[in-house]
């Protein structure tokens, strides 16, 4: 599919949304949707059939994301993306909020080369692949406490993962969990709920979580 017409229906659909998309974002947006589509004929990085995409394929890999940034602040400078795969909701989100420094925890290699050609792709500044687990990551000395945001999507959240999520975000950090109206994960402590987020023309609940 042509980038152009990519480019239309994203501006379309987020309008939908509510969400108002600029030119320069949904060109942006297009040249990630194309990579992704070129790299997902040989790697499962999503299930979504991209050649011709459809509708919800274009809200949940594109939309979906740029909706959640309305559930984080202004003040968010560092995030982490567990278990980034093809790169949503992770990269719609630092094209939208550049300044925001982004490490992708994957764990599968070829995925993370793909994670690293889109950052090239893309000309982004201040975001890092790490092909690790998740749960190793969050045991170095050097991740601690460095996040303000976490992003996941499609990762089984249980209380170790809460537990892990919990080393690497500061006081008063956020995380994100893109999930469904009918299924979203409960929040464990240090955590506590904030706000949730249902976007129009989508089967999504975004629940926003604060570290206390």
């Amino acid at each position: 599919m042509a980038p152009l017409e990519i480019e239309q229906r994203v501006t379309q659909l987020a309008a939908a949304a509510g969400v108002l998309v600029a030119p320069a974002l949904s060109r942006q947006l297009a040249s990630y949707f194309g990579l992704l589509a070129k790299w997902n004929k040989t790697l499962n990085l999503t299930g979504f059939e991209l050649s011709r995409p459809s509708d919800a394929a274009i809200r949940r890999l594109l939309v979906e994301p740029l909706a959640a940034a309305a559930l984080v602040p202004p003040s968010v400078s560092a995030a982490i993306d567990v278990g980034s795969g093809g790169g949503s909701p992770a990269l719609p989100l630092k094209l939208l909020r550049p300044a925001i420094r982004f490490v992708l925890v994957e764990s599968k290699a070829r995925k993370g080369a793909f994670l690293r050609e889109a950052i090239r792709h893309l000309e982004l500044d201040h975001a890092d692949v790490v092909t690790e687990r998740f749960e190793e990551f969050a045991t170095r000395p050097d991740r601690q406490v460095t996040a303000d945001l976490v992003t996941l999507r499609a990762v089984r959240v249980d209380a170790d993962r809460w537990s892990e999520i919990a080393n690497v975000l500061r006081p008063g950090g956020r995380v994100l969990l893109f999930g469904t109206r009918d299924a979203s994960p409960p929040v464990h402590p240090p955590f506590e709920t904030a706000s949730t987020l249902e976007v129009p023309g989508l089967d999504v609940l975004i629940t926003a979580a604060v570290r206390r």
